[in-house]
């Protein structure tokens, strides 16, 4: 038995070996002419700084797998998820940041090539276009939405199980929708586009958040799959697989909670509608939150699995313990049109 006293090696291990893998794989890459380049994802901000997301991967120059993934996110062409796993990403990378055009601050990707940086910015509230580019190469355009100084509403949203559909075995998601189907293979959850969507219309100029514990690369996918079904346009917080210096795998429910608290940080007026699933995680974690935080809680959406689809996910989170935590409100429903009429009766629609 290992001694929790002493570290474990093996977590430790496996990231040297991914580090040595990756390594190969980069000479290799470069040897092909394969160049580092970014991909954009949404971004969002205040009207004193901005979020900047990314992923820097190596992609070959002028050919039509770079334009794929920097075009505008809506217009992405259709590519298997496996593509944007077996890319290679590029890690540490320094990238510049443009703001109206001109050259405004440089950050640096992280160890699996992910840019998520705050920069300071003065921009309006709403939607914003921003450069984010390597050396002297062409710009990649992201989007990003610079919320109101005067908002006080949000909407923050799971995806899978909540806004999206898997019929498998909760372990087999993540790798199929990923690896194996493109975002047309996925089916929206009933009503739940519409209820977002009149959601945001009664409350204007709010923000919307989705955030998962899918990996980065199934950004583009997953953005093609809400902007195609209407959902309200707004950034995904994914986070990254594989191995650290500490762990085999990084936690999901650590990056959920992180987000959680980090918003309530960043935006501490705004009182968010926390959209989930029964389906394990979502309400233990937004019962924690809620707890903390009833401040930053409007209310709490749990949508409910059915019976087979709990099955699939593993059985359900003790639901009903969560109904009521320090004054937030909790509804239930096991679609978009349910959970909108809860909605209504509790005066935010």
């Amino acid at each position: 038995m290992t001694d929790p006293a002493i570290p474990d090696s093996r977590p430790r291990l496996a990231a040297r070996t991914e580090d040595w893998v990756h390594s190969r794989r980069e000479k290799r890459a470069k040897a092909r002419g394969k160049l580092p380049a970014v991909i954009p994802y949404i971004g969002y901000g205040s009207t004193e700084w901005v979020r900047v997301l990314g992923r820097v991967l190596y992609l070959k120059p002028a050919a039509h797998e770079q334009s794929r993934f920097r075009s505008d996110v809506a217009e992405v062409s259709r590519v298997r998820g496996w593509r944007t796993f077996t890319s290679l990403h590029v890690p540490h990378q320094r990238v510049q940041v443009l703001i109206d055009g001109e050259p405004h601050a440089e950050v640096e990707a992280d160890r699996g090539g992910v840019v998520d940086a705050n920069v300071r910015a003065a921009l309006s509230p709403g939607w914003h276009t921003i450069g984010l580019r390597i050396a002297d190469e062409e710009p990649a355009e992201a989007p990003v939405y610079i919320v109101d100084p005067a908002a006080r509403f949000g909407v923050l949203s799971d995806v899978d199980d909540t806004i999206l559909i898997t019929a498998l075995p909760k372990p087999l998601v993540a790798a199929w929708n990923s690896f194996v189907l493109d975002e047309h293979a996925r089916s929206a959850t009933p009503g739940m586009a519409v209820m977002l969507d009149h959601l945001m219309a009664a409350h204007p100029g709010s923000p919307v958040i989705y955030l998962s514990t899918g990996a980065w690369n199934a950004a583009p996918a997953l953005s093609r799959f809400m902007a195609r079904n209407l959902y309200p346009m707004g950034p995904l917080l994914l986070t990254d697989w594989g191995p650290t210096h500490d762990r085999w795998f990084r936690s999901g429910k650590e990056h959920k909670r992180r987000e959680l608290r980090r918003l309530a940080r960043e935006f501490p007026e705004v009182k968010w509608v926390l959209f989930g699933d029964d389906g394990q995680h979502d309400e233990a974690l937004y019962h924690e939150f809620a707890t903390a935080h009833p401040e930053n809680v409007a209310a709490v959406a749990i949508r409910q699995l059915s019976v087979g689809e709990a099955v699939l996910a593993g059985g359900r989170s003790k639901a009903r313990l969560h109904r009521s935590v320090s004054g937030v409100p909790w509804i239930y429903g096991p679609d978009g049109a349910t959970l909108r009429e809860e909605l209504r009766k509790l005066g935010l629609l």
